[in-house]
C-alpha cells in the first residue's frame, strides 16, 4: 500500500549540508511510516518494528551529525546542548516503545505530535543554526563571526518556521486523519467479515444455524464432522427430525423450550452420530429475534469434550509462546521473572536479566527477504538456547529482541561468561539457502537486587543498557548502573 505523506518533506527543512539533509529526509520518511501504521491499525509487532527502525536510524544519524559539529565546533556549548537534545529524543522514544500505542489513541497522538514537533523545531531551529555556523566557517569566517552570521539568519527565520509548521499541520488535520481512518475501517470490516467466516469454518466447535422451524440453513465443517454427516446429507433437513436423531429426544426438547422462553440454553447432552456411537457434548443454543420480538432463527454451538481439552492446550501455547521461534513470549518471561524474584527474596540470591537485540537484522531482511529473516530468528533462538544453561530462560520479546534470565549465579563473572558464549555463538556465520549471513548482538544487563526488584524495571533497565551499547558501537555486553556504564567486549 502506498504510504501517505502525513508529514510532508519541505525544502525549508534543508540546512545546506547535503549529508545531513539526506538523513533528515530519511527520518521524515520513517515518521510517515509510524503515522501510516496508526491510521491503518497495524499489528502491535509492526508498530514495534517501525519504532525500532526509527530508533536505530536516529542513533546512526545523531552519530553522523555530531561528527560534523565536533569537527567545526569542538567543545562549544552549542555542540554539548545538541548532544543533550539527541539523548533526550532517544529517551522519549524508549518510553514510547514500552506503551500500548494501538489501544490508546491519546498516546499514539502524543507520539505523532512529539515526533512532528521535534523534527520541525529541531531541524528548523537547532540544526539550521548549527549548519549556518558550519557553512560560515567554510566560507572563511572565524568562529565568532560565523556565530554572528548564524544568529542574524536565525532572527529572520520565525516566519519560515511558522509557515512550514502550519503547512505540516494542514496535512495532519483531524479531518484528514478521520477520513483516512474511515477508509481503513471500511476495508478492515470487509476483511474482518472474510476472516470471521474462515474462523468459523476452521473452528473445532460445531456451529449450525436453523430457521424458526428448525430447518438447517448452514453448518460449519466441525459440526458435520462431530455427527459424521456431510452437508449434502444435512442441507434442507430439520435438525429436530433427522433420522437417526442426533440428540436424545427428551433432553433436546427441554433445551428448545427453554431457548424459546429465555433466549439461551447451555448444557451437557448425549449425541449419537451416524455410526450409532454416543458421545458427550456441550451444546449452547440461542434464539435470534427480529425487531418485533419474533424468533426468526436458532444458532447452536456443539463442543466435544475431547476437542475442548485439545483446544485448551493449544490456547495455552499460543498465549505463552512465540508463534515463529516457539520460545516463551514476553508474557511468560514476565511470569518467570516474578517467580525468580520470589525465589531471590526467599533465598537472598542474585540473578541477571539480559535484553538482547540483533545488530544488522534489518539489513538481512532488506537484502534477502523476510523468509530468510524468519529462518535467521529461529536459528538464533536455537543458538541462544544451546549457549545458556538448562537453569536459564530465554524469550522472544518482539521483532529481533530477546530476553534472557540467568539464575544460580556465584558472581557477576558467571553472567559475563555465559553471555560471551551467547555472543560468540550468534557471531558465527549462518548459512541459509545460498546465503552466508553474518550478524552480531548488543546486550544490556540488569542485576537483581542491585538495580531493581520490580520485573518491569529490571527489563527496562536492561533495555536501556542495551541501547547504550548500540550507541557505543554495537556488539557489546553492557551492565546497567545509575552512575556509569561498563562496556565489555
Amino acid at each position: 500500500m502506498m504510504q501517505e505523506e502525513i508529514f510532508p518533506w519541505n525544502t525549508n527543512f534543508e540546512i545546506g549540508i547535503a549529508m545531513i539533509d539526506e538523513q533528515h529526509q530519511k527520518l521524515v520518511h520513517l515518521v510517515n511510516k509510524v503515522a501510516n501504521h496508526f491510521i491503518l491499525f497495524s499489528e502491535p509487532n509492526m508498530i514495534h518494528d517501525v519504532l525500532n527502525e526509527l530508533s536505530d536510524y536516529t542513533i546512526y544519524h545523531f552519530q553522523s551529525e555530531e561528527k560534523i559539529w565536533d569537527e567545526f565546533l569542538p567543545e562549544e556549548s552549542e555542540t554539548i546542548q545538541h548532544q543533550h537534545a539527541h539523548q533526550n529524543f532517544i529517551d522519549r522514544i524508549m518510553n514510547f516503545r514500552e506503551k500500548d500505542l494501538l489501544s490508546n489513541e491519546k498516546i499514539s497522538h502524543e507520539l505523532l505530535t512529539f515526533l512532528t514537533h521535534w523534527l520541525s523545531f529541531h531541524i528548523l531551529d537547532e540544526d539550521r543554526y548549527m549548519g549556518n555556523i558550519v557553512l560560515a566557517i567554510q566560507d572563511g569566517n572565524n568562529l565568532e563571526k560565523a556565530k554572528a552570521i548564524a544568529q542574524h539568519k536565525a532572527n529572520h527565520s520565525t516566519q519560515l518556521l511558522l509557515s512550514t509548521v502550519l503547512t505540516m499541520y494542514d496535512s495532519l488535520s483531524s479531518k484528514t486523519l478521520k477520513l483516512m481512518r474511515e477508509i481503513s475501517k471500511r476495508k478492515q470490516a470487509e476483511e474482518r467479515s472474510r476472516v470471521l467466516q474462515s474462523a468459523i469454518d476452521a473452528s473445532l466447535e460445531g456451529m449450525f444455524i436453523t430457521d424458526n422451524h428448525g430447518m438447517l440453513i448452514d453448518a460449519n465443517p466441525a459440526f458435520c464432522k462431530h455427527i459424521h454427516r456431510t452437508w449434502n446429507q444435512l442441507s434442507a433437513c430439520n435438525i429436530r427430525q433427522l433420522s437417526p436423531p442426533i440428540f436424545e429426544q427428551k433432553s433436546i426438547e427441554k433445551a428448545w423450550q427453554y431457548t424459546d422462553k429465555y433466549g439461551h440454553w447451555a448444557g451437557e447432552i448425549r449425541a449419537t452420530n451416524s455410526l450409532g456411537i454416543q458421545e458427550s457434548f456441550w451444546l449452547s443454543l440461542s434464539s435470534l429475534m427480529n425487531k418485533y420480538g419474533m424468533i426468526t432463527h436458532y444458532s447452536g454451538v456443539l463442543s466435544s469434550a475431547t476437542a475442548l481439552i485439545k483446544q485448551k492446550d493449544m490456547l495455552e501455547v499460543e498465549v505463552n509462546y512465540d508463534a515463529l521461534t516457539r520460545l516463551p513470549n514476553r508474557r511468560l518471561f514476565h511470569e518467570r521473572l516474578k517467580q525468580a524474584i520470589s525465589r531471590g527474596e526467599r533465598n537472598s540470591t542474585p540473578f541477571a536479566v539480559c535484553f538482547l537485540d540483533l545488530d544488522g537484522f534489518k539489513d538481512v531482511n532488506d537484502s534477502y527477504g523476510h523468509d530468510v529473516g524468519d529462518i535467521l530468528l529461529c536459528t538464533v533462538s536455537r543458538q541462544i538456547e544451546q549457549a545458556i544453561r538448562k537453569t536459564d530462560s530465554v524469550a522472544r520479546i518482539g521483532g529481533d529482541e530477546f530476553a534472557i534470565l540467568l539464575e544460580s549465579l556465584n558472581d557477576k563473572s558467571d553472567v559475563t561468561s555465559i553471555l560471551q558464549k551467547v555472543l560468540q555463538s550468534i557471531q558465527e556465520p549462518i548459512f541459509i539457502a545460498s546465503h552466508r549471513v553474518n550478524i552480531s548482538a548488543s546486550m544490556g544487563i540488569a542485576m537483581y537486587p542491585d538495580d531493581s526488584s520490580i520485573p518491569k524495571c529490571l527489563l527496562k533497565k536492561a533495555d536501556q543498557a542495551m541501547y547504550m551499547g548500540k550507541h557505543a558501537g554495537k556488539s557489546r555486553i553492557i551492565y546497567y548502573h545509575q552512575e556509569d556504564i561498563i562496556c565489555e567486549k
